[in-house]
């Protein structure tokens, strides 16, 4: 049945296509034709990640889910569905920013072989990474708040949770270098680049793990 909902919900997307092609291309272009080329693939990631997210809001408008809850299908597969959708379109876009920063890139370099931009593959593919944990961080959080107040709603309680978040972060670095705590950059360093792949993905899946216990557990009692 989750292959039916996914379908359900690419079919929506697709009034999406042509916009988000122009979209892509036309901040691909600008960016990578920069010397930000690397920030290619993390705003493609972003843009097709979080488009993913606006099947909320057909939801909400068509009200399909009380249809669809008469159907045999259940309420932990509904939340599951838009995990799935949210991850792959994530990672998808994540690809397509990839491989498309490299052809820009190399055929800026072949039109303009006076000022040729430096794409090292190691650091595009470390920055595609961050970008993507980046982008499931804020559907980690989104998504839930999405399920408990609406798209709409959902939304602006995600800015205030994210803005809540980053002004404790901040608290506490004050409160470290305050105490005297000191980090070792050297070895910070190391860590990151021997394990941070790693690190990066396990953080994602644990997020993402979290989230959808939360979200389940909020649709769970929620009525339609």
């Amino acid at each position: 049945m989750i292959k039916g909902l996914l379908k359900k919900d690419l079919y929506n997307l697709a009034s999406y296509k042509t916009s988000l092609i122009i979209i892509v291309l036309f901040c691909g272009i600008a960016i990578i034709g920069t010397d930000a080329i690397y920030w290619g693939s993390v705003v493609i990631g972003i843009i097709v990640g979080m488009i993913s997210l606006s099947t909320f809001s057909y939801d909400e408008m068509s009200k399909s889910n009380r249809y669809i809850l008469t159907l045999p299908v259940s309420r932990k597969e509904i939340v599951l569905e838009k995990y799935i959708l949210a991850i792959g379109a994530t990672v998808l876009g994540s690809l397509f920013g990839f491989v498309l920063t490299l052809f820009i890139g190399n055929v800026m370099n072949y039109l303009r072989p006076d000022h040729i931009i430096d794409i090292s593959l190691e650091t595009l593919f470390n920055t595609t990474i961050g970008g993507m944990f980046g982008v499931s961080l804020i559907q980690a959080i989104q998504i839930p708040s999405i399920f408990k107040w609406g798209s709409e709603k959902g939304r602006i309680q995600m800015f205030i949770i994210i803005f809540l978040l980053v002004i404790i972060g901040a608290v506490l670095g004050f409160f470290i270098q305050q105490a005297g705590f000191s980090i070792n950059i050297e070895k910070l360093e190391t860590v990151l680049k021997n394990f941070g792949l790693v690190l990066l993905v396990l953080l994602s899946f644990v997020m993402y793990f979290i989230s959808y216990k939360i979200s389940y557990k909020i649709y769970k009692n929620k009525e339609e």
